[in-house]
């Protein structure tokens, strides 16, 4: 029970992979590695329980399972009425079937939509009419595109907060973010992308015109984007509103555009696909409960793992850029590792830090903690890419180590050039 926190935290994640490899069912994985860091933490089992209900009956728990849903809703509605299959039609006359591949997904990416990788999954899958490539690796192109502009582009939650906590405007987190975005790109091509073997033929154009089929997806950023301009207060209200209302007005220009009857509307609601996927979202949310929690001692367990670092004597940047990326492992979102390391890292700076330093800091913390975020087996795209296909957490993991590592590599250049 003395054990560090961090440790705990690792064996837990350990767990999730390697019993979801052993047991092909990732609910029961989670689980399991949920109950072993939450008794490891030396909860009592009615502390478990009021952690656990009280994340699963939050209202933002609630909103986030609903984006689900109507992401599934609106992915399966998109295929109903063939508009998956022009829109893959389509990129495909305009670019190789490879290159498909890797575009519609990083178009999916534009939207900060919870558990989007799913969105884009079956899009990716209609790349490959032969069935030509492995699903494992389908699996990997779809994550590791779905997420490049993750570091600038404005409509994402925790690059806000990055630059309202580093005191930046967006052409300065754009300055940061574009380097590590080519540097995406480039390591996604050469270690990812580069071993989908597929024909170059280009298809036939369908007779609509892309940017109809795209509709749905663009009215859903304007409608998301207007809100956040003119109706913030819809958004602090609960930060999924607007994603809920950007989907509700897609799927109403979708049915506006291609009818569908009742009955095919009742297979898309009644979909076992949907229910799953909800569960497994919760009991990832659970887990992030007990990340976020107090320890029996009244300690917060992130703070409890800061001192614990800062006791070994690492230096500051180093201790920063660690904890970014174990926040971002531990949590599996952006705002989880921002709001748990900037703060740290800026405080360390002292109020009168200049723009360079900050620069310098963000470009450091924000990639590493990024890519805790990619490597992170609890991280809802990894889980639903992972579910889509049936493939192995632990082997995604590996394929995208080497990818990871260039990213840290380049930050910490970048990083050091700045300061």
């Amino acid at each position: 029970m003395d054990a560090p926190i961090l440790l705990k935290i690792l064996v837990s994640l350990a767990l999730i992979l390697v019993s979801n490899k052993l047991l092909k069912n990732l609910s029961y994985a989670v689980l399991l590695g949920t109950l072993t860091l939450a008794l490891w933490s030396g909860h009592s089992l009615a502390g478990m329980a009021e952690i656990a209900g009280r994340r699963f009956l939050s209202l933002d728990n609630g909103a986030l399972l609903v984006v689900i849903f109507f992401v599934i809703w609106l992915s399966s509605q998109m295929d109903k009425t063939g508009v998956m299959r022009d829109l893959v039609e389509n990129i495909r006359s305009y670019l190789s079937p490879r290159s498909a591949m890797a575009v519609l997904p990083a178009v999916i990416g534009l939207l900060p939509m919870p558990g989007g990788a799913l969105f884009s999954a079956p899009l990716v899958d209609d790349c490959d009419t032969e069935n030509q490539v492995p699903a494992q690796l389908k699996s990997q192109v779809n994550y590791w595109f779905r997420h490049i502009w993750e570091f600038f582009w404005p409509l994402y939650p925790g690059v806000i907060l990055a630059m309202e906590l580093a005191d930046l405007e967006v052409h300065q987190m754009l300055l940061i973010g574009s380097p590590m975005v080519l540097t995406m790109i480039a390591g996604g091509y050469f270690f990812i992308l580069r071993r989908v073997h597929l024909s170059s033929k280009r298809g036939a154009p369908s007779e609509h015109h892309v940017l109809s089929l795209l509709s749905p997806i663009l009215i859903l950023i304007l409608i998301y984007a207007l809100i956040m301009v003119f109706f913030p207060s819809l958004s602090h209200a609960n930060k999924y509103l607007p994603m809920i209302i950007g989907l509700s007005g897609a799927m109403g220009l979708l049915q506006l555009q291609r009818p569908l009857g009742w009955g095919q509307w009742k297979s898309i609601f009644l979909s076992s696909r949907a229910l799953n996927m909800g569960i497994i979202v919760a009991l990832i949310r659970i887990y992030g409960a007990f990340i976020e929690a107090r320890l029996p001692s009244g300690v917060l367990l992130m703070e409890q793992m800061r001192v614990e670092l800062d006791s070994v004597g690492i230096p500051i940047v180093l201790l920063v850029m660690l904890i970014s990326f174990i926040s971002g492992l531990t949590t599996g979102v952006s705002l989880g590792f921002v709001g748990a390391s900037l703060p740290i890292a800026f405080s360390l700076l002292g109020a009168d830090a200049d723009l360079s330093t900050r620069m310098g800091i963000l470009a450091m913390t924000y990639p590493f903690g990024f890519i805790g975020i990619m490597l992170s087996p609890v991280h809802v795209c990894f889980i639903v890419t992972s579910e889509h296909f049936k493939t192995s957490l632990l082997r995604s993991m590996g394929r995208i180590l080497p990818p990871s590592a260039l990213i840290l590599l380049i930050a910490s250049i970048l990083g050091l050039v700045l300061l």
